[in-house]
């Protein structure tokens, strides 16, 4: 026994080492997009980032921060956590899959005497030291099975950022290795010590994600067939046993208890007229007065089982308790504070992650259900100066009951959204969808696309990175691929082999050991299937989610790994040889992950990939100093809160997000210093802008000031909460509105002049009045921010919205646009274009642009850029030609040449393929003398977009978007082919655009 252990232990450790290498070879050195620069920055710093938050990551994250030896290398440091969670994820599945295939090959277990827990056990059981050939198949299973995970397309895509998924994978990995521990080990007295460390690892997987706790069920099976005779009632009550102890840990412990601390501080404050903080502190003396009592009372009965669990409850807390670093955090008022959970009446709302509002899960309304009335729920409270205010109450929509389906999988209303339900579901206009429709949204679209296709990818290989790519199968090779799929690093096929080698395991676990088949399977089913119906996914989403079900495809890595021993069995019989069967099964399984690696290390190796922090500092850089930069979120504004706040660039910047700005939390943050950032410019107060307080301002017509009115004067009306905006519900509430669409703008020159806010040839420019039009039905929280910061600011700040921002925030000012880079400032000069937005300060964009933005490695063609990476390229090439046109019509051909050139070079087709910005520099390149390039320019995309449309009309609707492209780039080649000359080239494509144009909407 001796022997066996050391020997797992040691080609455990010896999995743990290929997979920790791997991952740090494959390692991004900085902030990728998403998440990670967000949760590198809230690392770094301990501050508070989306909801629910994830403080333990960060507790951790903080600490490999310290190793950076400067604020560059804190990127490396904390994505390693990611590769060394996911290093030990590999080497707890490999000891899962040694525990579980010793119990396949090994069955001789002998009994001995009956354990000393107090309920009904199993007796005490001796293992039998595996031969050397069923040591070689235990090792074999597990080795193949770890690094099949290893090698997976998802796991390792998560192991190489800062991201939670990983951590969280971890955490399974542990909780489920240590439950098979205490299976073996079920007869001794240190028993539940294994119980209660699983429920502390459970309460500090809560600190990073809650995905974890969907192995719950997968448990408390192993303890049923552990401890019970198998009986149809005993599993029926495991089952729902497993779900209370779930749903407690999920509602009960996670907002639950602060939700009941924040009604006794709420009655504390405001009914009994005590301090702040009153009302938690009786709470948590109250609650702490009850745990020690049951637990007194548990050991005066001897009641092993209440005491046990008792235990289990209080490691469960203990753990949870990481999450009182996101309150005591938000206290100090740190510089990315997210909802501002400062108080506990805000943390609980910050827990509940109620600005993402709600999806229908079991019950519920579809998507054309009409209501039919609103009831009030429960009230909602801020921290005011000497007591909780209530600032509304939450209104639940009420539906009739005829309205409503069983499992409701058609729920989402929005108009882009029913447009994609069709593609799925044969809905009709005007007739609800019957409960088999929405099953077969289900089955087809949430399970089918959403899970199995992933499902495919880990296990028989991806067709490429273009967003709902399918899965590629053996058969399917590269002829008549548009490049773009056929020639992308992430086609990766792994010949159904993984897959193959699951079944086989799962075959030969069910025949041999149907307990242990059914855990697994549970596992399987509640990380992947159950999470499918939890999340009812709508028919659009921004990216793929594949990372989601990362527990789903550890749990099939266990049969991969248990596949090896149905080949060695096959063998052993075959070759008459236990060793050699061993041997040979080993070898052969190893060649899954070998494959599974070579295919997968060029599209998951980020070792040198930098543009998504040179992203952010290019517009940083765009941008004057101290300026205000309105951007939107996520892949727009996360790489600069990681460029601020952890290298410490542009500091002097004030990042505005856009979607956060319809908070007032987030308005109040904007109005305090950040480093060298002044406040906010804005004249409106929190009782102005707080929770429940315009929130919207429908537009309601007054004549009187149809032709427009002074923006000042309209935002001191809304600061005075003036009667002459003031509209009423039938509820007798009273909101206000805005009684214009046409505002006007008084300048002051001088100011403009005086700020630099115009380079010196457009000054004469300088309107007196800029009028502008919002073209809105009603305006915003965000949308007032915006026109009190115009109205108050007075040219001071500089003022930009990110070239990627939507254009209908721009407020009508589209023509007051000044384009610096990647960003547009709003000046008083007016822009009468009609070809783009605003006009350019091409002297200063070109400095920007030519001397001020890094483009490190986008011309290396042994790195892979996904479709996030290659976004933002695209929209600087745009910039790059309009800053050409800017220097053509001057007459400068020489600069205009040397800014395609810079361009060409720094962003070269052959690493950055061509997109649909590259058409219009045909043109000036012809006026340049740059025929040649020009004409391989028309050549190159025509060619490519004809054969990506001959391939994606014969694919699913869902890659309508890369048709309408295609369909888009042959009519630009079109345009500037009959431009420069080229009529026969743009006879041969338009030929052609016709013919696939034909083929739209058949």
């Amino acid at each position: 026994m001796l022997q066996y252990n050391r020997i797992n232990n040691l080609v455990g450790w010896l999995v743990f080492a290929v997979a920790t290498i791997a991952y740090v070879l494959t390692l991004e050195p900085t902030a990728s997009f998403w998440d990670s620069g967000e949760f590198i920055a809230c690392s770094y710093k301990l501050l508070v980032p989306h909801p629910p938050g994830a403080p333990f990551y960060l507790l951790l994250g903080r600490i490999f921060s310290l190793f950076a030896s400067e604020p560059a290398q804190v990127a490396w440091w904390v994505n390693l956590l990611s590769a060394l969670s996911s290093s030990f994820t590999v080497l707890f599945l490999f000891w899962t899959i040694s525990i579980l295939a010793r119990k396949l090959l090994v069955p001789n277990q002998r009994p001995s005497t009956l354990g000393a827990m107090a309920t009904a056990i199993a007796p005490e059981e001796t293992l039998v030291e595996p031969t050397l050939g069923q040591t070689i198949a235990i090792m074999g299973a597990a080795a193949v099975g770890a690094l099949a995970f290893t090698f997976s397309d998802s796991f390792w895509f998560s192991a190489v950022e800062a991201e939670v998924y990983a951590f969280s994978s971890f955490f399974t990995a542990f909780v489920v290795w240590a439950m098979l521990r205490w299976e073996s080990r079920a007869h001794d007295a240190v028993s539940d010590k294994w119980l209660i460390l699983i429920a502390y690892m459970v309460g500090l997987s809560i600190g990073v994600h809650l995905l974890n706790l969907v192995a719950i069920p997968a448990l408390a099976f192993i303890f049923f067939f552990r401890l019970k005779k198998y009986s149809n009632k005993g599993a029926l009550i495991t089952l729902v046993v497993s779900a209370v102890i779930l749903g407690v840990v999920l509602v009960g412990v996670i907002p639950g208890l602060p939700s009941i601390a924040g009604s006794f501080e709420v009655m504390f404050v405001n009914s009994f007229g005590l301090p702040f903080g009153s009302g938690v502190i009786f709470f948590v003396v109250l609650f702490i007065a009850a745990i020690v009592w049951a637990v007194r009372y548990a050991i005066r009965t001897g009641n092993r089982t209440l005491h046990t669990a008792l235990l289990s409850f209080i490691f469960v807390l203990i753990g949870y308790s990481s999450y009182l670093i996101i309150p005591i955090r938000s206290g100090y008022d740190p510089t990315i504070d997210e909802n501002d959970p400062e108080n506990i009446v805000s943390f609980v709302s910050y827990l509940k992650r109620e600005q993402y509002g709600d999806r229908p899960l079991l019950f519920g309304p579809q998507f054309n259900a009409e209501p039919i009335d609103q009831k009030e729920g429960a009230a909602q409270y801020i921290k005011g100066k000497d007591k909780y205010i209530e600032v509304g109450r939450k209104m639940e929509t009420v539906y009739d009951s005829k309205d409503k389906t069983l499992l409701p999988r058609l729920y989402s209303n929005q108009p882009g959204h029913i447009a994609q339900y069709k593609k799925w579901v044969d809905i009709q206009e005007g007739q609800k969808p019957s409960f088999g429709e929405n099953m077969s949204f289900l089955f087809r679209y949430q399970m089918g696309h959403m899970f199995w296709r992933y499902f495919g990818w880990n296990f028989v290989g991806r067709e490429g990175d273009i967003q709902q790519s399918g899965v590629l199968w053996p058969w399917e090779g590269n002829d008549g691929l548009p490049a773009r799929i056929a020639e992308s690093k992430a086609r990766n096929n792994f010949y159904m082999l993984p897959l193959a080698l699951g079944i086989l395991g799962l075959i030969f676990q069910i025949r041999r050991k149907q307990r242990d088949a059914f855990v697994v399977g549970l596992l399987f089913f509640f990380t992947g299937i159950a999470i499918v119906i939890y999340l009812n996914q709508p028919p659009i989403e921004p990216r793929e989610r594949d990372y989601t079900f990362a527990g789903a495809f550890y749990a099939y890595c266990i049969w991969i790994g248990l596949g090896v021993l149905a080949v060695a069995d096959f063998l052993r019989r075959t070759l008459k040889s236990d060793v050699l069967g061993g041997v040979v099964a080993t070898v052969i399984g190893l060649l899954i992950p070998g494959i599974m690696a070579a295919q997968g290390w060029d599209d998951h190796d980020r070792s040198d990939r930098y543009h998504s922090v040179d992203s952010a500092k290019n517009l940083l850089s765009s941008v004057a100093p101290n300026a205000i930069l309105f951007t939107n979120g996520d892949n727009d504004t996360f790489p600069l809160w990681y460029a601020q706040e952890v290298e410490g660039f542009r500091t002097d910047v004030r990042v505005a997000v856009l979607s956060y700005m319809n908070t007032d939390w987030y308005l109040d943050q904007m109005k305090r210093q950040a480093y060298k950032s002044e406040p906010f410019p804005m004249s409106l107060e929190n009782e102005n802008y707080r929770q429940g307080i315009n929130d919207y301002l429908p537009y309601v017509e007054r004549p009187e000031v149809a032709n427009g009115i002074d923006l000042k004067q309209y935002i001191q009306l809304v600061k005075q909460n003036h009667q002459a905006l003031q509209i009423g519900d039938r509820a007798g509430r009273t909101y206000l509105s805005f009684p214009t669409k046409n505002f006007f703008l008084n300048v002051d020159k001088n100011a403009v002049i005086a700020a630099n806010a115009v380079p010196a040839a457009y000054r004469d420019s300088i309107v007196s009045q800029m009028r502008f039009t919002i073209d809105k039905g009603g305006l915003e929280k965000k949308h007032l921010a915006i026109l009190d910061l115009l109205a108050n600011n007075n040219w001071k700040r500089p003022v930009y919205f990110s070239t990627t921002a939507d254009n209908s925030d721009f407020m009508g000012l589209d023509n007051y646009l000044q384009l610096e880079g990647l960003a547009y400032r709003i000046v008083p000069v007016q822009s009468r274009s009609q070809d783009q937005m605003g006009y350019i300060a091409k002297d200063i964009m070109y400095d920007n642009m030519m001397n001020k933005f890094s483009w490190r490695n986008l011309d290396r063609t042994d790195i892979f850029y996904d479709e996030n990476y290659l976004r933002f390229p695209a929209n600087a090439r745009d910039k790059y030609y309009q800053l050409t046109l800017e220097y053509l019509k001057a007459g400068d051909k020489a600069t205009a040449k040397k800014i395609m050139d810079y361009c060409f070079a720094q962003l070269p087709d052959k690493s950055i393929p061509y997109d649909y910005y590259i058409p219009p520099f045909v043109v000036p390149l012809y006026e340049v003398g740059e025929q040649k390039r020009a004409q391989e320019i028309v050549n190159t995309m025509s060619a490519r977009s004809d054969a990506a449309l001959r391939y994606y009309f014969t694919q699913s609707s869902m890659f309508e978007t890369e048709i309408r492209i295609n369909l888009f780039i042959m009519q630009q080649l079109i345009q500037v082919s009959r431009q420069v000359g080229l009529t026969q080239k743009s006879a041969e494509i338009e030929q052609k655009f016709m013919q696939y144009y034909g083929q739209m909407g058949k």
